[in-house]
């Protein structure tokens, strides 16, 4: 566990963050937007949370903790100091995401047009949480790109967004309460 007695140590004060692993890097740097932008996504879903309760909470709650497990991941380098034997994302995690999205899907009702953010509050903010996760997964994608980043992670980003998106669907009454785009319905 991590222990915080202070909460400001002035060290990024000059434009830098620490690393997982100690390494100094400009607030900038591509791998802390990712791990950043992964944060986001947890407090967009600790709004949802708000309106959300029972088996919803419950999925919304596991997903919080995955996120700081991500968030671990993306700033502890592979191929750094620490990188071996860091907390990584790990299949099982995705998996969990993809049984709990095949289970949530079986009762809604079928997609007949895009869907416009929007509904329930609850899912309004899971619709605000998936484009952050959709922006997350950019990021995470393109650090990829240019350094080595555990696949199940990429994996893991990119199953959320489907999740939020199912589950707004979910708390949209299945899909009866979905606000759905009329193509040129305003010519």
């Amino acid at each position: 566990m991590v222990t915080l007695t202070k909460i400001y140590t002035r060290g990024g004060d000059a434009g830098e963050t620490s690393l997982g692993d100690g390494e100094r890097v400009s607030k900038n740097d591509l791998r802390v937007a990712a791990y950043g932008t992964v944060d986001e996504t947890n407090a967009t879903i600790g709004l949802a949370r708000l309106y959300a309760d029972g088996a919803a909470d419950a999925m919304l709650g596991r997903i919080q903790n995955d996120l700081f497990d991500l968030g671990a991941d993306l700033c502890t380098p592979e191929a750094g100091r620490k990188g071996e034997g860091a907390l990584r994302i790990v299949d099982t995690q995705v998996d969990r995401l993809e049984r709990e999205i095949d289970a949530m899907n079986v009762d809604l009702q079928p997609l007949r047009s895009f869907i416009l953010p929007g509904g329930t509050p609850a899912a309004a903010h899971l619709h605000h949480a998936r484009t952050v996760a959709r922006r997350a997964e950019r990021l995470v994608c393109g650090l990829a790109e240019v350094e080595q980043v555990n696949p199940a992670a990429i994996r893991y980003i990119n199953r959320l967004s489907d999740h939020l998106f199912v589950l707004a669907r979910v708390l949209n009454d299945n899909g009866a309460a979905d606000v759905l785009w009329v193509p040129g319905g305003n010519r």
